[in-house]
């Protein structure tokens, strides 16, 4: 218990050292490995279930329960980008348990250009995290996890090199299907800048909430974020017929809490299987400025697990033209060998 306690005072005093000044960047850690959070709308801390990949939401999420399992993940995003990676997860005590993951986003090729805009050639652009978690059993329903990640970015010749920690705690009722958590996101900052520019992490303060019903197999699911921040404005044309409208900002009390919440619903008629479907309003309306249809904002997908192995997959579309996909597996060694 004493080894994750100082691991977050650790952490916890990154935030005044790196300051606030500068640009926000390293937004490639907003988006989730797992397709169950995928499919709940992209934010999700609460998710109990045998599943690796929710560790990267929430450190506390980990635990002893893991039999050396192992997850991967794939995501083919907007245009020619795609994010995959890997994690291992097992035990190392009764209340105790580490993993380690890594995750590569790459962005394909762009057009490289000279400060007069004639065009040089082509260039690539990547991101890489690594990452390790400890969690730890504080109490019977109460559990605590620390990640510390390396942060490495290269476009064309220039590269940056960040460290970061997530800081969570989860409380889980089995017998009422009740779970709660916060997590602070991102705490640290850079050890290597690209040039002069110093750029800020995402960091963030997050709340969520599930809650499974006792007379039908659903669980609800409520998620806050972006708790740094009440104002979370965005911009409409002011006539959404028009595409060279004057843009309008929008910072009403109502848009401002909506865009801070993310809820999902899964239907789960046994402990293999999942149905999910997710609500995004911040989503939705970041893309206020492109073609939306009723379907921005929205997610869906789900899981199966056989024996040791499980598959997900989710689908989101944030507008018409583009469809993101994702999917996981996973496979639990310690079942294998058994």
């Amino acid at each position: 218990m004493r080894h994750i306690l100082s691991l977050i005072a650790f952490a916890a005093t990154t935030m005044p050292i790196w300051g606030e000044s500068g640009t926000t960047a390293y937004n490639f850690l907003d988006v989730p490995v797992s397709s169950h959070v995928y499919a709940l709308g992209g934010h999700n801390l609460t998710i109990i279930d045998d599943d690796i990949n929710l560790v990267e939401q929430n450190p506390a999420l980990l635990g002893p329960e893991f039999d050396h399992q192992i997850g991967l993940n794939y995501m083919k995003y907007i245009g020619s980008t795609n994010f995959m990676g890997a994690r291992y997860g097992q035990g190392v005590s009764e209340r105790g348990a580490i993993a380690v993951g890594i995750q590569y986003y790459g962005y394909g090729n762009m057009t490289a250009a000279d400060a007069d805009g004639t065009v040089t050639g082509t260039f690539s652009a990547s991101d890489m995290a690594f990452s390790a978690t400890y969690s730890h059993d504080i109490l019977e329903n109460l559990r605590g996890g620390i990640t510390l990640k390396y942060l490495y970015s290269k476009y064309a010749d220039y590269t940056a090199g960040a460290i970061a920690a997530d800081l969570g705690v989860n409380y889980y009722n089995p017998d009422k299907g009740l779970s709660a958590s916060l997590v602070l996101k991102n705490l640290g900052g850079q050890i290597k800048q690209f040039n002069d520019t110093k750029d800020n992490l995402p960091w963030d303060v997050q709340l969520g909430l599930s809650k499974t019903l006792s007379a039908v197999p659903v669980r609800l699911s409520i998620t806050a974020y972006n708790l740094r921040h009440w104002h979370l404005p965005y911009y409409e044309p002011a006539d959404k017929n028009y595409a060279n409208s004057e843009l309008v900002e929008k910072d009403k009390f109502a848009s401002n809490l909506f865009r801070h919440l993310v809820f999902g619903v899964e239907f789960l008629p046994s402990d293999n299987i999942y149905l999910g479907i997710g609500y995004n309003y911040k989503m939705r309306t970041d893309m206020s400025t492109y073609k939306r249809d009723f379907f921005s904002g929205f997610s869906a997908g789900g899981g199966i697990k056989v024996k040791a192995f499980g598959i997900g997959v989710a689908l989101a579309r944030p507008h018409t033209g583009a469809t993101t996909f994702m999917v996981n597996l996973t496979a639990s060694l310690g079942e294998l060998l058994k």
